[in-house]
């Protein structure tokens, strides 16, 4: 039987603007590792430009569809939920962050997606481990992709890259111009598996300037990929996501 994760978090509501936002928040997670040209076309000036205007158009949509690892995350959420649009926002913050659609995923067209995605890049036991994972409890999350995925297919930087690579949350201690300092858990390697280790001090950047991080204080929980600021998060995302991760990370850990 597949594991349950306890007390998933609500299904968020809908409302106007789902889509803009959603697309809005998609950026927010994917524009350093664009930067660093680990996924998405050739778009950074374009997702910099979107996020510093507070704007959203098909313009952005087409820059967003060319991130091939999380798209196919996206538009299975999306269709196992009812949901026309991937990038709705209740679709995007699933997968980056976590919420209940990931709960109502069939672990079985999640496993035969898999096996479609990677049948022509991962060996065929690795493969068929990997079309294993949805039974064993995987869920679709970023964190499964980093911890089970990646790690797989070679990620740049190889195992001590993982814990830049998944959505990192920390209180924020202070503030500069240019860059946040959070008390945040690093994923640590112990005995061969993975843990959230004790809070450090960690320096997150903040390349771009914008409303949502200009309202960013002293003692708001911050979520960051690549060392580079994303968005506040509310209390009910930080449980989902420090929720998620760690169920990726158990996961992960038995076959690590």
């Amino acid at each position: 039987m597949r594991p349950a994760l306890s007390s998933p978090p609500p299904l968020p509501a809908s409302g106007p603007g789902r889509a803009l936002d959603g697309m809005r928040l998609f950026a927010r997670f994917a524009y350093m590792p664009n930067h660093l040209g680990y996924c998405g076309g050739d778009v950074n000036a374009e997702l910099g430009a979107y996020l510093t205007a507070g704007e959203a158009d098909d313009g952005l949509r087409r820059h967003l569809r060319t991130f091939a690892g999380a798209m196919p995350y996206l538009t299975l959420i999306a269709s196992c939920n009812a949901i026309a649009d991937p990038f709705d926002v209740r679709v995007v913050e699933a997968y980056w962050i976590g919420n209940a659609l990931l709960e109502r995923v069939d672990w079985g067209t999640y496993a035969r997606d898999l096996h479609e995605r990677f049948r022509g890049r991962l060996s065929g036991r690795v493969l068929e481990w990997l079309v294993g994972r949805p039974e064993a409890g995987a869920r679709a999350h970023h964190a499964f992709h980093v911890f089970e995925v990646s790690r797989r297919l070679e990620l740049p930087g190889g195992d001590a890259a993982l814990d830049l690579c998944r959505i990192g949350w920390g209180t924020v201690t202070a503030v500069e111009a240019g860059a946040f300092t959070v008390a945040a858990r690093p994923v640590v390697m112990q005995a061969g598996g993975f843990r959230l280790g004790a809070p450090r001090s960690e320096r997150v950047l903040r390349p771009l300037r914008d409303p949502v991080l200009d309202a960013v204080g002293v003692g708001d929980v911050l979520a960051f990929h690549w060392r580079c600021a994303c968005l506040p998060l509310a209390p009910a995302q930080v449980g989902a996501l420090e929720r998620y991760t760690t169920a990726a990370l158990a996961l992960a850990s038995r076959t690590a």
